[in-house]
This record gives structure tokens, C-alpha cells and sequence, in this order.
């Protein structure tokens, strides 16, 4: 055949852009990282998820962070990143700030099947607190205020379960910015107790800065801990295109199995952990409604 329709030269011509879909109008991808850690190492950790993303998907994919929770809520309620990973009380915070247009799609699971994590408040070993008693007119350290572990879960249990209002049974209450700059803070004196989290005894903020040098090992002590934690979700705008958010998924939920060493260096991998990460599950918003309802408690109680 010498010619061709107009109709059939339409579709060939159209054919490459249709193809690209999404990555004609999304050539770069933003994803924001929660400040839980120093900027440095939070870069060094997601590095090679960033460089599997980019090849993956075939797009240029960047890092988004900020000096606190609510500047990666900020940037997903504003459509200045496409994704981020938060913690669940972040999440509900993104929720609230979007009015609902955001979805949680992974959350990490653990060897034994496990999505949760705790809440756990560290003194001094050397402090001579061994109990949230002990340490009644003391300064007590939260992380962010969009932070599940080291705010909302232990306020809302003192509240309810431990029966105290923490602005009234400590001397003082400070925000200290991050998980890491709380456990600091401990460590230096600045703040007698803290609230962070772990995963397990051998795995937690403290735990990791001490294998990482930046603390003395055995100088911290743990003295209380919270009900499991669902672990907050990898979260994506509701107004993307439903072909990147089904692309995005993907290449997340593959990482573990298609790049093992970067994924090691991703979730902070101890061989010494009985049980470690071993990569993501899908979760929707009912996973985490009663976060986003916790929240709203908690609000309502501060105004009150």
C-alpha cells in the first residue's frame, strides 16, 4: 500500500505522545521526607530510592525537605511535590490541610506481617527518672507538632490513658523540631525526658544515632511506651492522573525486591534485627481515619 488514510496518520502521529500518558505534563516528580532525622543523612538514606524512581519511571525525581513536619504538608497541600512519605499523624495533617485530596497508598510491613511502630518517651540513664512519675515537674520534650510518635499518640495518651494534661504536669512542654534534636536535647541537658519512637528495642531514633556516632551508647533509657502504631503511609495528591499514581505505586512496592542494597540503606537495615522491613503493603484512607479523628481531639482539647 503506497498511501495512508488521514485517519490512520493521525493515530501514528499521536501514538509517541499518548504513549508518554503522564510524562508529557510530569517531567519531574517531587517527593518530600519528614524531618525526623538530620538533612544529611535523611539525603544519604533516600538517595537510592531516588535514583531507582528515576529509572524506573523514566522521569527526573527530586528530593523535597524542610526544617519541619508541616513545611512537606505545606508543599503537597500547595502541588509543589507529588508525593511524600509521612508519619500517620502528618498524613491526617495533609488530609486536613487539603481537605481530603490526598491518598495513602504503602505503608511498610515487617518480617513477621507487622505495620506498626511506638511511641516511647527516653530520659538519661543517669537522670534518676524511671517513670513518667518521676518525671512530674520536669521538661518534657515533643518532636513536631505534626508528628504521630512524638506528639500526637503520647499527648493523647497522657490525656486518656496516663491522666494528666502535659501543660500542667510538666514544668514546660517544648517543641524541639525533630526526633533527633529531642534525644540531643536529652542527652545535653536541654530537656530532662523526650518523646520519639522506635520500631523495636534495637531499632528507634536513639538506636540509630548511637550506631551513627552522634550520641554515646547506654546514655538513654526508655521509660515509657504507647500502644502499637500504625506506620504512616507513602502518600500521593488525589489530583493526579490515575496512571501515575498506579505507576508510582508500583515502582514503590518493587523497590524492595529490585534494588535489596539500596533498600537496606533505605530502612536503616540491622542484620542484628530480628525483625527488619522487608518492604511496603497497600493502605487506604480507613487505615487511618481514627489518626485524623485523634487529631481533631486533640485540637478541640487545647482550645478547651
Amino acid at each position: 500500500m503506497r498511501f495512508i488514510t488521514a485517519t490512520a496518520l493521525a493515530v501514528l502521529i499521536a501514538a509517541p505522545a499518548l504513549a508518554e500518558g503522564w510524562k508529557e505534563d510530569y517531567q519531574t516528580l517531587k517527593f518530600g521526607v519528614l524531618s525526623g532525622e538530620n538533612e544529611k543523612d535523611r539525603l544519604m538514606r533516600t538517595e537510592p530510592l531516588r535514583t531507582y524512581l528515576e529509572n524506573t519511571l523514566g522521569v527526573k525525581v527530586e528530593i523535597f525537605t524542610a526544617g519541619n513536619y508541616d513545611g512537606v504538608v505545606q508543599a503537597i497541600a500547595a502541588n509543589q511535590i507529588e508525593i511524600a512519605r509521612f508519619g500517620s499523624s502528618s498524613y491526617a495533617a495533609a488530609y486536613t490541610a487539603t481537605n481530603g485530596e490526598v491518598e495513602p497508598i504503602l505503608t511498610t510491613i515487617k518480617k513477621d506481617g507487622n505495620t506498626g511502630y511506638r511511641s516511647i518517651v527516653v530520659t538519661r540513664c543517669d537522670s534518676g527518672i524511671e517513670s513518667l512519675a518521676d518525671a512530674a515537674g520536669k521538661i518534657h520534650a515533643f518532636a513536631d507538632p505534626d508528628s504521630t510518635s512524638g506528639y500526637a499518640v503520647p499527648y493523647f495518651n497522657f490525656l486518656t490513658k496516663e491522666g494528666f494534661k502535659p501543660e500542667e504536669y510538666f514544668a514546660a512542654v517544648p517543641f524541639s523540631g525533630s526526633h533527633e534534636a529531642g534525644v540531643s536535647g536529652v542527652v545535653n541537658g536541654t530537656f530532662d525526658t523526650a518523646s520519639t519512637y522506635q520500631n523495636n528495642d534495637l531499632d528507634g531514633i536513639y538506636q540509630r544515632m548511637e550506631s551513627k556516632g552522634m550520641i554515646e551508647a547506654g546514655l538513654i533509657c526508655k521509660i515509657w511506651e504507647s500502644p502499637e502504631i500504625t506506620s504512616g503511609p507513602w502518600t500521593v495528591r488525589s489530583n493526579l492522573p490515575a496512571e501515575l499514581i498506579s505507576d508510582l505505586t508500583n515502582a514503590l512496592e518493587a523497590f524492595p525486591t529490585e534494588d535489596p542494597e539500596g533498600y537496606a540503606l533505605y530502612s536503616s537495615f540491622e542484620p542484628t534485627d530480628p525483625n527488619p522491613e522487608i518492604g511496603f503493603t497497600r493502605v487506604d484512607r480507613d487505615r487511618y481515619q481514627w489518626i485524623v479523628d485523634m487529631r481533631d481531639w486533640i485540637k478541640s482539647q487545647r482550645r478547651g
